[in-house]
């Protein structure tokens, strides 16, 4: 792939290209850092580029800002929900500068090879009839369709998200977690425990706990609040408490004690993934613990991937802090 020369500008100033994703050349620390008077926009200005924010010290031109952008655009967000709403586009698009800024200091490469082994799978997906290596007449036509962008702006946003993979990898890999045998067991347990419940979501406390005491003492009350208002009421099916603590986020505690109680009780309002509910006991199936021996260390290494991933996201947090990310226009 060709590649864009861009000139590093001011005593730490990166540019995006379409040589190697969101940052084209690695930039060099300054010796002392810049005097704290002296204002981004003003060493943007002094050079005639437009700057939008900075990140480490080092301002963000447009450009890079952009590239992200039309990246997120174009194969959506790899590691999370696509943004919607304005901050969320803020967030993920600064996340993945900082992250792009840190991967570049860690000199990651991405090799030709893999962005054309990428590009292969992206193709297949979509069952192309051409080779695109051979025929590149076709190949930049059908990116334009896709993406209303020209072959080398697309090779430069697959190598930014390869390099983004490659920083993510390097970093979870590099963490070591303990998981204690209680930790592995309660892992088990929640994938093989399985509750069968409805509830009734509310975004006051006050509100689940008004309707918990009246359906306490009416044993009637449930059916006929459901009757009256069925899109409260949720039955997420038969699921195991992983399924239940994963995605309704309702506490293992309460998922714990609600595996104890009989079918048909009601149990106390417990905070979930938006406001809290209060649940009935519709079912349950109980894990046989004696199958925990024979796969012990399949579940040791399923809580310590999830801890590395914890760990990834903790690292990436801490990482987006250290960087001080100043925005001096929103959206670009």
């Amino acid at each position: 792939m060709q590649k864009t020369h861009f000139e590093i500008i001011g005593t730490c100033f990166f540019v995006m290209g379409l040589c190697s994703g969101a940052f084209c050349q690695q930039p060099q620390a300054p010796a002392e850092p810049p005097a704290q008077e002296q204002s981004v926009q003003k060493q943007a200005d002094a050079q005639g580029a437009a700057v939008i924010g900075q990140i480490f010290n080092v301002p963000v031109p447009l450009g890079n800002y952009l590239f992200v952008k039309s990246t997120l655009m174009v194969f959506g967000n790899r590691w999370g929900a696509q943004p919607k709403e304005t901050r969320e586009w803020e967030d993920t698009i600064w996340e993945q500068l900082v992250l792009s800024f840190e991967a570049f200091r860690r000199n990651i490469q991405v090799s030709d090879q893999e962005i054309e082994e990428e590009i292969d799978r992206s193709l297949k997906g979509e069952k192309v009839s051409f080779d695109w290596r051979k025929d590149k007449e076709a190949f930049a036509k059908w990116v334009k369709e896709k993406t209303n962008e020209p072959v080398e702006l697309f090779q430069g946003q697959i190598r930014h998200i390869l390099q983004l993979q490659k920083l993510r990898d390097q970093v979870r890999d590099s963490i070591n977690p303990s998981v204690p045998e209680k930790e592995a067991y309660q892992q088990f347990l929640n994938e093989n425990n399985h509750l069968d419940l409805e509830l009734v979501q509310f975004s006051d406390e006050r509100q689940a706990q008004d309707f918990f005491r009246q359906a306490k003492r009416n044993k009637k009350f449930w059916e006929e609040q459901k009757a009256k208002n069925s899109k409260e009421f949720k039955h997420p099916g038969f699921v195991t408490l992983i399924f239940l603590a994963d995605i309704w986020k309702i506490p293992q505690d309460a998922l714990d004690r609600m595996l104890k109680l009989s079918a048909g009780t009601v149990y106390q309002p417990a905070p979930i993934y938006k406001g809290y509910a209060v649940f009935k006991v519709l079912g349950k199936r109980v894990a046989e613990e004696s199958l925990f021996a024979k796969s012990r260390y399949g579940y040791h290494d399923k809580v310590a991937l999830k801890k590395k991933y914890e760990g990834l996201n903790d690292w990436i947090r801490q990482l987006k802090q250290d960087a001080n990310i100043k925005i001096l226009k929103q959206g670009g």
